[in-house]
C-alpha cells in the first residue's frame, strides 16, 4: 500500500478512536451523573427533603438501572464485563465467523445479487455520463495519454527472448499444424476481389520505369547485343531506340490504366491460382513443402527477433509521440465517440444494456468468491483483533444506546414514581 494510504488510514483510525472516547466518557459522565444525583436525593429524602425530590430520586435511581443495563449490554457484546466470565457476553469474539459468513451471505444477497446490479447501472446513467466526459477533448486526451503509457510500458519491458520463445513454442507449432495452401487460397482471392495487388502492381511498375528513365544507355545496350551480327550498326541503332521508347510508353500505359489487358491478364492468372490453391492437392503438398523448408532455415529465428524488433520500435513510436497520428486520431474517435453517446439516446441505451449485462455476467460467476473475501478475513482476525476492529468502526454509535437508556430510564422512574403517588 502506498505510504499516502498508509498515513490517511492511520489518520482515520486515530479519529474513530479519538470519537469513541470522547463518547464513551459522555455516557460514563451521565452514569456517574445519575449515581450522584440518586445519592444526594436518597440522603436528603431520608431527612426528610420537600416532597419533589422523591421525584428526583426515583428518576436518578431509574436513570442509574437503565444505564448500568445498557452499558452492560454494549459492553457484553465486545468482551466479558468487568472481565467475569458471565454467559451470553463477549458475542463478538466467540462468535466472530458467524458473524463473518452471516455477513458475507448478507452482502452476496442483497448488494451483489444480478437484480440489484442492474438496477443501479440504470440509475446511474452510465452511458450518457461517461459521453458527456468523454466528449471534452481534454478528458479524451487524457485517456488516450493513460492507455498509451501503459501499452508503452508493457511493450518496453517484453523480453526479445519472451517472444523469440512465445513464436517457437506457440506460434510455429501452430502454424506448421495449419494447412497453408486453403487460407492462402482464400487470401488472394479476396485480395484480387477488392483490387489491393494493383497498390503492389503500380509500385513495381513505378520502378521499372524510373528504372528505364534512369539507365536509357544499359537498356540500349542491351538490345543492341542480342542484334544478329549481320545487321547494320545503323538498323541495331534505329531498334534499340525503338524499342526503349516501346518499354517506356508500355509502362506508362501500365502505370495509368488499372483496366490494362496486362492488368486483367495478371488478375485472371492470380484468380486461377487461388483456386488451384483451394483445389489442387499436388500444389497444396509443395505449399506445405515450402512451408517446412521456411519454418526450419536457420534464418527464421533471426527474421523473426528482426520483425520484433521493428514493430516494437513502431509500437512505440505510435504510442509515445503525444502528437502523432495515432495518438491525435484516437482522442478525436473518442471525443467523437463520447458525443454520441450524450446526444444518441438509442446508442446510450445499448451502452448502458450491454455494460449491464457484462456486469450482471461477472457478478453471477463471482460473486462467491468477492464475499467469501470477507468471511475469510474475518476468520483470519484473532478474536481480541476483530473485537477491536468493530467496536472502533460501531462504538462510538452504540454509546448513543447508554445515553439513550439513562435518559429513557429516568423518564421511566419519574413516570411510574408519580403514577405510585397519584394512586397510592
Amino acid at each position: 500500500m502506498a505510504p499516502g494510504l498508509l498515513a490517511a488510514d492511520a489518520s482515520s483510525e486515530a479519529a474513530m478512536r479519538r470519537g469513541l472516547r470522547r463518547m464513551r466518557g459522555i455516557a460514563a459522565g451521565l452514569l456517574a451523573f445519575m449515581v450522584t444525583v440518586y445519592i444526594i436525593t436518597w440522603r436528603w429524602d431520608a431527612s426528610g427533603a420537600p416532597g419533589w425530590v422523591g421525584y428526583v430520586a426515583a428518576a436518578a435511581e431509574a436513570g442509574t438501572v437503565g444505564a448500568l443495563a445498557d452499558w452492560f449490554a454494549v459492553t457484553a457484546l465486545f468482551r466479558h464485563p468487568l472481565g467475569l466470565p458471565i454467559p451470553h457476553t463477549a458475542i463478538i469474539p466467540r462468535r466472530k465467523d458467524a458473524l463473518g459468513r452471516g455477513l458475507q451471505t448478507f452482502v452476496g444477497t442483497h448488494f451483489l445479487s444480478e437484480e440489484v446490479v442492474r438496477e443501479k447501472l440504470d440509475q446511474l446513467g452510465v452511458a450518457a455520463r461517461a459521453g458527456e466526459w468523454l466528449r471534452r477533448p481534454k478528458n479524451a486526451e487524457r485517456v488516450t495519454t493513460e492507455i498509451s503509457t501503459r501499452a508503452a510500458a508493457m511493450i518496453a519491458g517484453i523480453e526479445d527472448d519472451l517472444v523469440r520463445e512465445l513464436v517457437e513454442k506457440t506460434v510455429l507449432p501452430r502454424l506448421l499444424e495449419r494447412r497453408w495452401a486453403g487460407a492462402l487460397g482464400l487470401a488472394l482471392d479476396r485480395v484480387v476481389a477488392e483490387g489491393t495487388h494493383h497498390h503492389l502492381v503500380d509500385l513495381l511498375v513505378g520502378e521499372i520505369e524510373n528504372w528505364l528513365k534512369a539507365n536509357p544507355d544499359t537498356v540500349l545496350r542491351v538490345v543492341r547485343e542480342q542484334a544478329p551480327s549481320w545487321s547494320p550498326k545503323w538498323l541495331d541503332e534505329a531498334v534499340a531506340a525503338r524499342a526503349y521508347a516501346e518499354a517506356l510508353r508500355f509502362a506508362a500505359e501500365l502505370r495509368a490504366d488499372r483496366g490494362h489487358r496486362l492488368r486483367r491478364a495478371l488478375d485472371t492468372f492470380l484468380l486461377s491460382f487461388a483456386d488451384r490453391l483451394r483445389t489442387d492437392p499436388a500444389l497444396g503438398e509443395k505449399v506445405e513443402a515450402l512451408k517446412r523448408r521456411i519454418v526450419a532455415h536457420p534464418e527464421a529465428d533471426r527474421a523473426v527477433t528482426a520483425i520484433w524488433m521493428t514493430a516494437r520500435g513502431v509500437l512505440l513510436d505510435l504510442t509515445t509521440d503525444p502528437d502523432g497520428t495515432a495518438r491525435t486520431r484516437a482522442t478525436e474517435a473518442l471525443t467523437a465517440f463520447g458525443a454520441r453517446l450524450a446526444t444518441e439516446p438509442a446508442l446510450a441505451a445499448t451502452v448502458d444494456r450491454t455494460a449491464a449485462d457484462v456486469a450482471t455476467r461477472a457478478v453471477r460467476r463471482y460473486r462467491e468468491d468477492i464475499v467469501a473475501v470477507i468471511g475469510d478475513t474475518v476468520s483470519r482476525w484473532e478474536p481480541d483483533d476483530a473485537s477491536r476492529r468493530i467496536e472502533l468502526h460501531v462504538g462510538r454509535d452504540l454509546q448513543f444506546i447508554r445515553i439513550n437508556g439513562t435518559v429513557v430510564g429516568a423518564l421511566a422512574g419519574l413516570v411510574i414514581h408519580l403514577l405510585t403517588e397519584l394512586l397510592l
